[in-house]
């Protein structure tokens, strides 16, 4: 993990905008590290492209010049390229490759050691969500209140990623890329593109993403993107669930990011780096016809009728809870050594993530029972047996940059809330600082 702070920053810089299809929240704050390193972009229009919205969220390490870089042109990049009007899916794998390949042939980045993940969401004029995912940051769609995967996490130690690595030259060691990186593909990092033999996709770390299509309707509530800040402490179904109950008792979607970060604020930044990262959290909320209070009423009557709930008090412990630090002082009084893989990851098998897709989620049709619900996997998207989001059937379970245009932060007492506004923001860092390993 990197360096820390004695006190953290709770400053949170938040945003908020509508139209009439889409209600969006981000907020970051930078937490217990030195300086904030993530980059978000929310726009409801993207450029000149009508009916066409982009969210995205990118993750720094080593710097925050990537990102910056990454949440200002990587849209363009995407809306610039040749198939763009064909093939909305090639577009965005050109662009992801295409911002990587312009940030190495830059002179001003020719010696910068900083990287970032992205993690992007399109909404298209039809009503369908592309994600394109390049790292460890998550994008999930809420249906019904189940957690759906629309990205898949990049880490070493997956199967497919630590192939990759190995036949580009490299190794994973310590469950990091080289021992230095804790993720597997990336925007930037350019000391792990070196070999001129292999394609841009076949690096030891590449920014070549998975892209995953899915159509809206009218069971979709809302899709969060993220970075592993938060990935590392609750599972996506807990954040889902966290999500839905604070919209339900607050009717703000802003006030559900800021709560979401401090929810997974470590207490202190001596416990092995989760809830110490810098925190950057995107909800889009599709209103499906609906004003945006009437949104929020129907989310406020959903909640505790249609879809799994989880009491706070149920919610896994993290490893900056006092519950979960006294069983480990328990364990190692014992002369037990939890397992290592814990530390890193709460999530349980990476492998089965990484390869879960929601077009590959089992057809099941089950009855709504209570046996039905308690069997559900509560740790994660993992769980194997998930119908796809238009599988649900009605009745189911029952009866949420710096500017492009301006450089100036938004903070909470600035907050756009103009109708028909675009906003693209990211939070700036007050300084830098190069470790020994990233992320």
């Amino acid at each position: 993990m990197g360096q820390t702070l004695s006190e953290p920053v709770r400053e949170k810089h938040s945003a908020v905008g509508h139209d009439e299809r889409l209600l969006y929240a981000s907020s970051a704050m930078q937490g217990w590290r030195i300086s904030m390193e993530d980059a978000h972009t929310t726009l409801l229009q993207i450029l000149d492209k009508k009916g066409f919205s982009f969210f995205g969220v990118y993750d720094g390490h080593g710097g925050q010049n990537v990102a910056k870089y990454s949440g200002d042109h990587l849209h363009g990049c995407i809306v610039e390229d040749s198939d763009f009007g064909k093939n909305l899916e090639l577009a965005i794998k050109n662009g992801f490759l295409g911002i990587d390949k312009k940030l190495k042939q830059d002179p001003q980045f020719q010696n910068d050691p900083s990287g970032c993940t992205a993690v992007t969401a399109i909404i298209t004029p039809k009503n369908e969500i592309y994600v394109g995912n390049a790292g460890d940051s998550r994008a999930v769609l809420s249906v019904d209140g189940t957690a759906f995967p629309m990205s898949n996490d990049h880490k070493p130690v997956n199967k497919e990623e630590s192939s990759r690595i190995t036949r580009a030259g490299g190794f994973v060691e310590f469950g990091r890329v080289n021992g230095n990186l804790a993720l597997s593909r990336a925007i930037g990092d350019f000391e792990f593109k070196q070999n001129v033999n292999l394609k841009a996709e076949e690096q030891i770390v590449t920014a070549f993403p998975d892209v995953k299509k899915e159509e809206i309707n009218e069971r979709t509530e809302f899709l969060v993107l993220a970075c592993d800040g938060i990935w590392d402490c609750l599972s996506s179904q807990q954040v889902i669930s966290f999500i839905r109950k604070n919209i339900s008792e607050t009717l703000s979607i802003q006030r559900a990011c800021e709560d979401l970060m401090e929810r997974c604020l470590a207490k202190d930044s001596e416990v092995g780096g989760i809830g110490c990262d810098n925190m950057t959290v995107v909800i889009v909320a599709f209103l499906n016809g609906k004003t945006v209070e009437g949104w929020y009423s129907w989310m406020k009557s959903r909640y505790g009728n249609v879809g799994p709930e989880y009491p706070l008090d149920d919610i896994k412990p993290q490893k900056h809870d006092d519950d979960y630090l006294e069983m480990r002082d328990d364990l190692e009084d014992l002369g037990i050594t939890a397992d290592p893989s814990n530390d890193d990851y709460t999530d349980a098998d990476l492998e089965n993530q990484n390869s879960l897709t929601i077009d590959d989620l089992p057809r099941l049709h089950r009855e709504n029972s209570v046996d039905s619900m308690d069997s559900m996997d509560s740790t994660d998207s993992t769980s194997s047996d998930l119908p796809t989001p238009a599988e649900i059937p009605t009745g189911y379970f029952g009866d949420s940059s710096i500017d492009s245009q301006n450089s100036s932060s938004i903070t909470s007492d600035s907050i756009d809330n103009k109708k028909n506004g675009n906003t693209s923001t990211t939070s700036e860092g007050k300084s830098n600082a190069q470790t020994k390993k990233k992320c």
